[in-house]
């Protein structure tokens, strides 16, 4: 068994084919072959299941390509840590989160690291959704991830600060201002203006909607919440968004901001592709930015997370 047999193996475990694998490498399907073959022999039991529709991992196969995949990351992470050393530990520091997470999360963080750290060259890698949060950091072209949690990603650990509440976003003039809060039943007939297809708030929604009979379809679908409210203060809809959110649109537009019962909070957090072992200064952006999470328990519908149990 070789590092390039579990490589391939990895690489594999994300492939519809081998043939696909192969176009992908550009290698013979017989030479991806062998190293699965390889590594099927080591372990004496099949590790790839092959039919008409392609191929998938066996649950034999699965244990390894986790375990594999963690392996690799730490090696790759390994080889990071000693250029970073070797560099004096500074560098580019890479972030990856949501589009607008900047301006509601981060804003004053990142005014503090920079104070602190003039030397870090601080990089933000905007993403449309966690799971791409995730990827990009597995993937090794980011240090840390500030996404929605709860979700399972392979090869990255995650850890959750906070849950925020969903509220209904309307304008001033809205019937539902005058409500101090909703319950999904009153959900059935809002001009709903939502999220694209794939990302992880849209889904948590509507899937628990959908538990008590609620169907939300938007209107109109958006890649962020903050254009959500754009239209929402024009007149077009209401939108549902987290706490966070929600508490900074009433500050600057003509919305206000309802809660709604019945609705699970949504954990974010952080992720890393090794807790234990990210670089000094991906510590020191989460020290500082987790200082400052005293000012987003103040936020109505926001609870913070402490020795794992949520305050606020």
């Amino acid at each position: 068994m070789t590092l390039e047999d579990l490589r391939i193996f990895v690489a594999a475990g994300e492939s519809a084919s081998l043939s696909a694998l192969a176009r992908q490498l550009g290698r013979t399907q017989a030479s991806v072959s062998q190293h699965v073959a390889r590594l099927e022999r080591e372990f004496a039991v099949p590790l790839i299941a092959r039919s008409a529709r392609g191929i998938e991992l066996t649950e034999a196969g699965y244990i390894l390509w986790e375990l594999a995949l963690q392996g690799l990351d730490a090696i790759e992470l390994a080889r990071e840590r000693i250029r970073a050393l070797q560099q004096g530990e500074t560098g580019t520091l890479t972030v990856t989160t949501g589009g607008t997470t900047v301006r509601h999360f981060l804003r004053r963080a990142i005014v503090r690291f920079r104070d602190g750290n003039p030397g870090v060259n601080l990089r933000f890698l905007p993403a449309g959704s966690s799971r791409r949060c995730f990827e990009l950091l597995r993937l090794g072209r980011a240090d840390l991830a500030l996404a929605t949690t709860g979700e399972r990603a392979p090869g990255v650990a995650t850890r959750t600060l906070a849950f925020q509440r969903f509220f209904l976003l309307v304008a001033m003039g809205d019937p539902f201002a005058q409500r101090e809060r909703v319950c999904l039943d009153d959900l059935r007939d809002i001009h709903y203006l939502g999220l694209a297809e794939g990302i992880a708030h849209r889904a948590l929604l509507e899937e628990a909607a959908a538990a008590q009979g609620v169907h939300l379809e938007p209107e109109l679908a958006f890649d962020d919440f903050d254009t959500a409210s754009i239209f929402v203060e024009l007149g077009m809809g209401q939108a549902i968004v987290p706490a966070v959110q929600a508490h900074n649109f009433t500050r600057t537009a003509e919305v206000c901001a309802v809660p709604i019962e019945g609705l699970p909070e949504v954990p974010f957090g952080w992720g890393f592709r090794h807790q234990r072992h990210i670089p000094a200064t991906a510590k020191r952006f989460v020290e500082v930015f987790e200082g400052e999470l005293e000012s987003l328990a103040r936020i109505r519908g926001v609870r913070i997370v402490t020795d794992g149990s949520a305050v606020g």
